[in-house]
């Protein structure tokens, strides 16, 4: 795993904290206590695949890089398997707003990204080992 990783997770993580803050309070607004529900729903949803994505790939980045891609292409199929699994259980949902935890869980992993992207351009970091043998 490049060294400057956890950097950008880390930072990535309190943007994302942010936007789920304001996404749980835009939910109360528009949809009440269900709405408040459902958006913090959708921000625990994010930051438990994002938190295992990260935990699984640091632990296989420490036998090989092959191994960590591997892993983070496993954890990517089966977080869209369990993405599908929780949309078709909780679609009817009456605990809380549906709608509000899908778009939360959007915003999120949308903000996610964007940070992970942004804070990945900013760093000075080689992205290919200069080869040490000569």
């Amino acid at each position: 795993m490049l060294s400057s990783y956890p950097l950008i997770a880390r930072r990535a993580a309190m943007f994302t904290a942010a936007a789920g803050v304001i996404m749980i309070a835009v939910s109360a607004a528009v949809g009440g206590a269900k709405g408040a529900v459902g958006g913090a729903l959708g921000v625990a949803l994010v930051a438990a695949f994002f938190g295992l994505t990260l935990l699984a790939v640091s632990l296989a980045s420490r036998r090989s890089q092959q191994a960590a891609m591997a892993t983070a292409s496993l954890t990517y199929l089966v977080k869209i398997i369990v993405l599908i699994f929780l949309v078709s259980r909780f679609q009817n949902a009456t605990a809380f707003d549906d709608r509000l935890f899908g778009l939360t869980a959007i915003v999120c992993v949308l903000a996610y990204s964007a940070a992970q992207i942004g804070w990945s351009m900013r760093l000075k970091s080689l992205y290919v080992e200069p080869d040490r043998e000569r």
